[in-house]
């Protein structure tokens, strides 16, 4: 397994490196066939936010759907601890999942099965969304440096336009509703896009209000005047609970 650190306004200690590298033997025991885990630990420069100024991002890549969690506060170590327990309880609820699939049980409601989940803050970002902790610094606080707030490493010259637009390129593996809802989850987003096996359309799903899910599907027969939007609703995993 491929374990990968990288820093963003900040250079990453060996003490930091240690540390983690001490903590993923259990991702790897929970994770289907890990293959790489990548932890990306980003500074903010802004004053305004010393108790959320640093945020880790951990994101495992397996053989099943990719596991994300991040977190914030004003200590690197207390953030990975917080992004770390994240990860470890989504890996627990992908690999109980698979015990379900794998054993033709009837699998558990999405309300049931994320009830312990913390519900998305609508007003603010989700990298905000942490328990309010006291960290304990690990480390002597190092000397503040000079950056470029809206400097990145793999910025790209943009002409004489100030304005990046990053574009992101993933696997358009086709997939059931459900399975979205699933994979949604386990990144901690409040939406997930994907390619819906069933018609082979472009569709997002996302969070409601009350553990409820909404889908919006992009239909070309619409845009023919062939097909008329419509509206309908679907229950969670309603196939499988009826042939269990």
């Amino acid at each position: 397994m491929e374990f990968v650190i990288n820093g963003r306004n900040l250079a990453v200690s060996d003490r930091f490196r240690e540390y983690a590298t001490e903590k993923i033997d259990k991702i790897e025991q929970l994770g289907d066939k890990v293959q790489r885990v990548d932890a990306k630990i980003t500074k903010e420069p802004s004053a305004r936010m010393a108790d959320t100024s640093l945020t880790v991002e951990l994101t495992v890549l397996c053989r099943g759907p990719v596991v994300r969690a991040e977190a914030s506060a004003g200590d690197k170590f207390a953030a990975f601890d917080l992004a770390y327990a994240k990860l470890l309880e989504r890996l627990r609820r992908a690999r109980d999942r698979r015990k379900v699939h794998h054993g033709r049980h009837t699998p558990l409601a999405v309300r049931v099965a994320t009830a312990d989940l913390e519900p998305a803050d609508p007003v603010q970002p989700i990298y905000l969304e942490t328990p309010v902790i006291a960290p304990t610094s690990h480390e002597p606080a190092a000397e503040t440096e000079d950056v470029d707030t809206y400097s990145s490493p793999d910025d790209v010259p943009a002409g004489d336009s100030p304005v990046l637009i990053r574009r992101k390129v993933f696997s358009g593996t086709p997939m059931t509703l459900d399975d979205a809802v699933d994979n949604m989850e386990l990144v901690g987003h409040d939406f997930y896009l994907f390619v819906d096996s069933a018609t082979g359309a472009p569709s997002v799903v996302y969070r409601r209000q009350g553990w409820t899910y909404g889908v919006i599907t992009l239909d070309s027969k619409c845009a023919e005047g062939t097909e008329e939007p419509h509206e309908e609703l679907l229950a969670y995993r309603a196939r499988e609970a009826a042939t269990a």
